[in-house]
């Protein structure tokens, strides 16, 4: 069993000026020299943390991790100006060119994992490979799942914790209820939601229950830009056509894939990842038996740390035979 590497300290930290009134926080570590990594955290609206330098050799790994607009330690915080998945693809292309990367490995997982494919679609020719962790591929049905007629039929307490707050004449598009009370003036009402809704994805992302990953989500800085962001995105249906990313992976042939995702994945279902993989050629999909959604669980870890030794591993062996031939 993989376990994250040793604890490490960003070499350098940035606020990127990405335009639209937006500072995004960036963080580089790991050997400058080493394959360029950028890692997308999930929500949206969670942030970078640095355990998610953890899952990369910091000797063979030029790690780079940013809070995406809104989010983590960017300013403004808990911003929907200008927020979009557009705009998101552009911050990436920004600090690409900031930190002077040709080309990188993109990883993301749940959301991050929608931003990769929908940035390496865009823009293929700047990566060098992906890995992806509980797919989240931004359709209708995906939303639905999780606020509509999925994930509730496995958690059906933790749903109705979730529904408590919204009277029962809204619970039949919970997602707009959320929403105007996540955008409206009262701030109790709006922290009050954003607890109920970082709390429903805290208690239903492991397998098995973890405190300690409520308690994260729940935290009232994290909350509210999770929440807010994450129900901005979704009534907007993540800015995407239905089925966008599916209809376009054939742009990502030729990219090295890797995908792990939990069999028990309760937010993110494991036939996602198995759709994606049908329309990837050469990509890879490893099932981790005794994982459902969440980063924290062991498998998952394995898995993660596994995918970046190989991904490491193949583009090294294709730089050895580019430069022999």
């Amino acid at each position: 069993m993989q376990k994250l590497y040793p604890e490490i300290k960003a070499n350098k930290t940035y606020h990127i000026d990405v335009g639209d009134n937006q500072q995004l926080y960036v963080e580089e570590s790991g050997d400058f020299d080493g394959i360029p990594v950028v890692y997308l955290h999930g929500g949206p609206g969670a942030g970078c943390e640095s355990v998610h330098r953890r899952y990369f050799d910091p000797e063979k790994y030029r790690i780079i991790t940013y809070d995406q607009r809104g989010c983590g330690r960017s300013e403004p915080h808990a911003s929907l100006e200008n927020n979009n998945l557009l705009a998101l693809i552009n911050d990436l292309e920004v600090i690409r060119l900031k930190l002077n990367v040709e080309q990188w490995v993109v990883m993301g997982g749940s959301w991050g994992a929608t931003l990769a494919l929908a940035y390496a679609e865009a823009h293929s020719d700047k990566v060098l490979g992906i890995i992806l962790r509980g797919v989240f591929l931004g359709r209708k049905a995906d939303i639905d799942w999780l606020y509509f007629d999925g994930t509730r039929k496995i958690f059906p307490d933790y749903w109705h914790e979730f529904i408590r707050l919204i009277p029962p004449g809204e619970r039949d598009n919970l997602l707009s209820a959320y929403y105007s009370r996540l955008t409206g003036e009262d701030e109790l009402a709006r922290m009050a939601a954003a607890k109920a809704w970082s709390m429903w994805e805290g208690k239903t992302a492991t397998l098995e229950p973890n405190p300690a990953v409520v308690e994260q989500m729940v935290a009232p800085h994290v909350a509210l830009s999770m929440a807010l962001i994450s129900a901005h995105y979704f009534v907007n249906q993540c800015f995407l056509e239905e089925n966008q990313l599916l209809d376009n992976a054939f742009k990502l042939e030729g990219i090295p894939g890797i995908i792990v995702h939990g069999r028990y994945d309760m937010l993110c279902p494991l036939e996602n990842a198995w759709s994606l993989q049908s329309k990837w050629p050469g990509c890879e999909l490893h099932v981790i038996r005794d994982a459902g959604h969440s980063t924290t669980e062991a498998g998952i870890i394995d898995g993660l740390v596994r995918a970046t030794k190989e991904m490491h591993q193949e583009l090294s062996h294709d730089c050895t035979d580019s430069t022999s031939n």
